[in-house]
């Protein structure tokens, strides 16, 4: 059986990753919200249920639930070779380069017997205090003592329940995702253990694009319409050097059957900051879309060149057409588009800014939503959708709905 099988958006889910938010939402604060790419502060015991329900809805409905942090466990639980592997390139990406911490924060962490604990707390945060505590007196340096308590040696990770954007699952293969930010960059390590590691996935999944790339990417931004045509955003997230890069390599791996690129260029924003925050499909000829992207998108056609002996040989045109004519032409049926709260401009704003267009398709015509968005929800099912409404009060408080949140591994073909 594939380890991974994603041709599509809207094949029945049968397999999918999530994280369930942890503590590192709790060393969240006003100064680093900014930093660490929020926009308030989630209440985490409310946020947890909302995820919960979120996971038993897909569980209701057919789907088995992987979380990040147990697959993750279960690698660092293989060898303590791998487990220590681990925690050095986590200090080193943590940026901790001060030979003492470095020592101190690996004995910290290395202290931990139970593996799942590990984990989180590597995901959480590591504050100065906790390894200051561990010193005696006569031990600290200057650095020591002039370095506040709850400065972080290791910061969180908040956006992990946002597992989407980590890696991308595309056909047999997957994406291990280079982030837009700083702050993101170290989630991935994650993704790369697992699939180096797990007995699950070890040497059984195709990676067409690499975390130690100098262009960023991200899960949010790439939609599998088909079994041969891959939709990449280039959007404040992803760069356009990064398809480039992706593209190449999915045209060179003969197993692939992706033979078409399609490049969106949407507006480079916070809200708009992924292409599935503005446009994702719902059906099997239906999109949902927030009208503000209709006059500034630009899409490009990307496919292999003419040059078999090179590997740099792509093929790229704009489409100067409507969304809905090149949607219609590219997957060969009439499409239809759905805008985000029926395209009133007041209310499409505001339900776009709670991932009123970030839908999670389940199987055709099936649905998981935000409850919030009452007037988007209602439309989509005056147009025949099967819609699942889940609790979002806090959880959307990052910026990212249903589809952010969650990672397929497994479509049924």
């Amino acid at each position: 059986m594939k380890k991974i099988n994603v041709t599509s958006e809207i094949k029945p889910l049968k397999k999918v990753l999530l994280h369930r938010p942890g503590n590192e939402l709790l060393n969240l604060t006003p100064d680093t919200l900014q930093e660490l790419l929020f926009d308030d502060i989630p209440y985490l015991p409310v946020a947890q249920k909302e995820h919960d329900e979120f996971a038993r809805v897909l569980k209701e409905n057919g789907v088995e639930v992987v979380y990040l942090e147990n697959l993750m466990t279960e690698v660092i639980s293989l060898s303590p070779e791998i487990r220590e592997e681990f925690l050095k390139q986590f200090i080193y990406e943590a940026g901790i380069r001060t030979p003492k911490y470095r020592d101190l924060v690996f004995q910290y962490l290395n202290s931990f017997k139970d593996p799942l604990e590990l984990v989180l707390k590597t995901m959480e945060g590591i504050q100065v205090s906790e390894i200051n505590q561990r010193l005696k007196k006569t031990d600290k340096s200057l650095v020591d003592l002039v370095t506040e308590e709850t400065q972080f040696l290791a910061a969180p990770m908040p956006n992990l329940y946002f597992t989407r954007d980590n890696f991308a699952s595309i056909g047999n293969g997957i994406s291990l995702n280079k982030m837009y930010s700083v702050t993101r960059n170290r989630e991935t390590i994650y993704a790369e253990y697992i699939f180096k590691y797990h007995p699950e996935f070890k040497d059984q999944v195709d990676k067409y694009f690499n975390r130690d790339l100098p262009y960023h990417i991200e899960g949010g931004d790439i939609l599998n319409l088909n079994e041969h045509i891959l939709a990449v955003g280039i959007s404040q997230r992803t760069c356009a050097d990064a398809i480039d890069e992706l593209a190449k390599n999915l045209f060179k791996d003969k197993k692939c059957k992706i033979d078409t690129v399609l490049a969106f260029n949407i507006p480079n924003s916070r809200a708009f900051m992924h292409l599935d925050t503005v446009f994702t499909q719902i059906d099997r000829n239906k999109f949902t879309y927030h009208p503000g992207i209709m006059d500034t998108l630009q899409v490009f056609e990307i496919t292999e060149g003419n040059d078999e002996n090179s590997d740099e040989d792509l093929n790229v045109i704009e489409i100067n057409d409507s969304l809905e004519n090149i949607l219609s032409t590219y997957l060969k049926m009439p499409v239809t588009l759905i805008p985000c709260a029926g395209g009133d401009k007041v209310a499409a704003e505001r339900e776009q800014w709670n991932d009123g267009s970030n839908t999670l398709c389940i199987a055709p015509g099936v649905v998981i939503v935000y409850d919030r968005n009452n007037i988007t929800n209602q439309v989509l099912r005056e147009n025949g959708l099967k819609v699942l409404e889940i609790p979002g009060a806090e959880i959307s408080r990052g910026r990212g709905g249903p589809r952010c949140m969650s990672m397929p591994l497994i479509r049924e073909d």
